[in-house]
């Protein structure tokens, strides 16, 4: 009897280059000057001569624009467009007046962020730039806010050994993959995240979940201030304020279906 094949299957045509153009646009993730196609190149690993193809394929749907005089790219309209869209959809634009509020009650800054990849995203709050519209990417591991999104992941979320290096930010950074662990099961048993001077110096900040119907962090948001205004004794008082602002948000973001 003949010995059964096993097919191997081959990715979806142009699959590949999907992967690439998708890698081109993360390419501006840093919001840096304009770059030219050697540039995108080099970070993507790939020839000059398919990173131009690539470029000029985004530019002809408007995912990119090319500056006329230095030939060097930067993002299109049509990803302006889609990002407002995206922060409307998901009802973003709700959320400034609650951080807003918050704030003020607190005296702290107030942010709010998603996860992407080994980054925090943060999308409304004190942390957005009023010049750009964009909020900071912050390492998960060094955050109250990225502590939050590890600490109650969501479907296909990547665990902590899969983060990679864990870098020092400050000598009270977590560098080690088990101390992580450890620290998120605290944050779990909690209910909170605490950032004392791990990414900073001079800087503390507790982050609370914003939780779905299953008990996943579809948002984290955070208090910020310094140590000498978020003290331990006034600890439970920030959470409560936090708390309470988390709550609100979940009315406001989350459909009523997925809400707790």
């Amino acid at each position: 009897m003949a010995e059964a094949v096993t097919a191997v299957q081959s990715p979806p045509a142009g699959a590949q280059a999907v992967q690439r153009a998708l890698g081109l646009l993360h390419c501006f993730h840093d919001n840096g000057p304009d770059l030219s196609a050697s540039d995108l190149a080099r970070r993507m690993g790939l020839s000059v001569s398919t990173a131009h193809r690539l470029a000029r394929t985004l530019v002809s749907a408007g995912f990119l624009e090319q500056d006329e005089q230095t030939a060097r790219y930067r993002l299109g309209p049509a990803v302006a467009e889609l990002g407002q869209l995206t922060f409307h959809q998901r009802g973003l634009h709700l959320a400034a007046p609650e951080l807003d509020l918050l704030s003020r009650r607190t005296g702290a800054a107030a942010d709010l962020a998603i996860r992407s990849g080994p980054h925090a995203v943060i999308l409304v709050g004190a942390s957005v730039r009023p010049d750009t519209g964009l909020g900071l990417r912050r390492p998960l591991h060094s955050t109250a806010l990225g502590k939050v999104l590890l600490a109650w992941p969501r479907p296909g979320d990547a665990g902590v050994s899969t983060l990679g290096p864990l870098p020092p930010f400050t000598d009270r950074t977590i560098t080690e993959p088990g101390l992580l662990d450890e620290e998120l099961a605290k944050v779990r048993e909690s209910g909170y995240a605490l950032n004392d001077g791990e990414s900073a110096a001079g800087v503390r900040t507790v982050a609370v979940p914003v939780l779905d119907g299953a008990g996943q962090a579809r948002f984290a948001l955070a208090v910020r201030s310094t140590p000498a205004h978020l003290t331990d004794e006034r600890l439970d008082w920030f959470l409560g304020h936090a708390r309470s602002c988390a709550g609100a948000l979940a009315v406001l973001l989350l459909p009523p279906d997925q809400r707790i």
